[in-house]
């Protein structure tokens, strides 16, 4: 143990009230209990990509299939329980790929960890830095990198108060790709060099596809998951994705589920997928409680039926496949909103709310190409109303957003090839 182990000892204890809210499983791994991972093939070196939950693991979906043509084996590591699930569903089965649980910042943890996983080199999606896991990984020599770097302004201002003891740790990156040159500023306040600092855009313009067809008939499970809920694909239906509760700002609703049941124009089909599973029971009262089909449920609603909820992980984008009109969660809070890149790509008409801080650049973008709508919570009631009855403003509104999409591909190549160069698989 070091001394920032006995740090972190009264931090638990103090935070404890707040992680223990929810059910969390896999504890012999948070302390570096995993399972050895299969022995390393001679001359083929190995990297590590740890994504904190669903959003940063389905970053993820392009890149680990281009590290594995380039001649790398690749471990995805996850910290929640739902992003496990999903890296599972997305990587176990491709040879050469493997998924573990990524371990606590505890430092007899992080070496269990290193020792069982054995990385060449280590790709931190979006930030995730820890100093015990950066200092254990410069010991053995295994450079670490930041890929898809964000640091919104708010996470910025938070980390300035504790500059000095944060700088080591951003030093210490053999490299940072960052999504746009506002986050390479912070990145570069924050201590990382000029020379190991790359704007490489976004993967997430790469991770979801576009689909210029119907999405329903292109996307596997969408029409199984309307006929398993009971949805009548006659009537329009709006997908709210990632939703939370609203917080930080006044609103007569306690919860999007809430606000968006209210504003859906009469007649209309309504989905929502809440983004965290603490959530589901508070979703499903907010939807009209027994009125509301739950997927889980795994039986087709009664007939008449217009609320559904998604209380299940990795069918978000099936359930966007069928929609009429999306909208982004954890945007009319003070959250910082959730992507709105995937159901753009799949050609569905998108609504977001004030608070898109989390991805600023990518709102702007598609704002910018007349191609993402922004409501205030008053507004969104006649936005979508708008939206279901113009077949010509939602033709508009899938193709400027496919277009945008198209014109900011190509982030995940770049990060490809730094990685494969960090393990001396691609020329300098």
């Amino acid at each position: 143990m070091n001394l920032l182990d006995v740090l972190y000892v009264p931090a638990a204890v103090v935070t404890a009230p707040w992680w223990a809210r929810k059910t969390r499983s896999g504890w012999g791994e948070r302390f570096g209990h995993i399972d050895e991972l299969p022995q390393k093939t001679p001359g083929v070196p190995r990297i590590l990509l740890h994504a904190v939950s669903v959003g940063e693991v389905g970053t993820l979906r392009s890149l680990v299939p281009m590290l594995l043509a380039g001649g790398a084996e690749v471990v995805v590591s996850a910290s929640t329980d739902t992003g496990l699930r999903r890296a599972q569903e997305l990587y176990r089965d491709q040879p050469g790929s493997h998924v573990t649980r990524y371990a606590l910042d505890f430092s007899p943890a992080v070496r269990r960890f290193l020792n069982a996983v054995r990385p060449d080199a280590v790709g931190l999606v979006e930030l995730e830095v820890w100093p015990n896991f950066l200092g254990e990984c410069r010991k053995r020599g295994v450079p670490v990198g930041v890929i898809n770097g964000r640091l919104s302004a708010r996470s910025f201002r938070g980390y300035s108060k504790i500059r000095r003891w944060m700088r080591p740790m951003f030093e210490s990156l053999a490299f940072a790709c960052v999504q746009d040159s506002d986050y390479a500023e912070r990145f570069r306040a924050m201590g990382v060099p000029d020379a190991r600092l790359h704007v490489t855009g976004s993967m997430k313009w790469d991770a979801a596809p576009v689909v210029d067809g119907d999405a329903a008939s292109a996307v596997q499970g969408a029409t199984a998951l309307a006929a398993e809920l009971g949805i009548d694909r006659s009537r329009p239906l709006v997908v709210g994705g990632s939703t939370a509760p609203i917080t930080g700002v006044p609103s007569a609703f306690a919860c999007e589920e809430a606000l968006l049941h209210a504003v859906c124009p009469r007649g209309t089909h309504l989905l929502c997928a809440p983004r965290k599973p603490e959530h589901y029971p508070s979703a499903h009262a907010a939807l009209g409680g027994e009125a509301c089909a739950r997927r889980s449920a795994r039986t087709p609603a009664v007939a008449g039926t217009t609320r559904f909820l998604l209380d299940t992980i990795g069918e978000l984008r099936a359930a966007y496949a069928l929609a009429d009109a999306c909208v982004i969660g954890r945007t009319f809070g003070s959250l910082g909103g959730s992507d709105p890149i995937e159901s753009i790509a799949l050609g569905k008409p998108t609504i977001v709310g004030p608070d898109t801080a989390n991805f600023a650049s990518i709102v702007r973008t598609f704002v910018d190409g007349g191609a993402l709508i922004v409501s205030s919570e008053a507004e969104l009631g006649s936005r979508l109303g708008s939206i279901l009855g113009s077949a010509d403003l939602r033709h508009e509104l899938a193709e400027r957003g496919r277009a945008c999409i198209r014109r900011q591909q190509g982030a995940t190549r770049r990060h490809a090839d730094m990685l494969l160069r960090s393990v001396g698989l691609a020329k300098t």
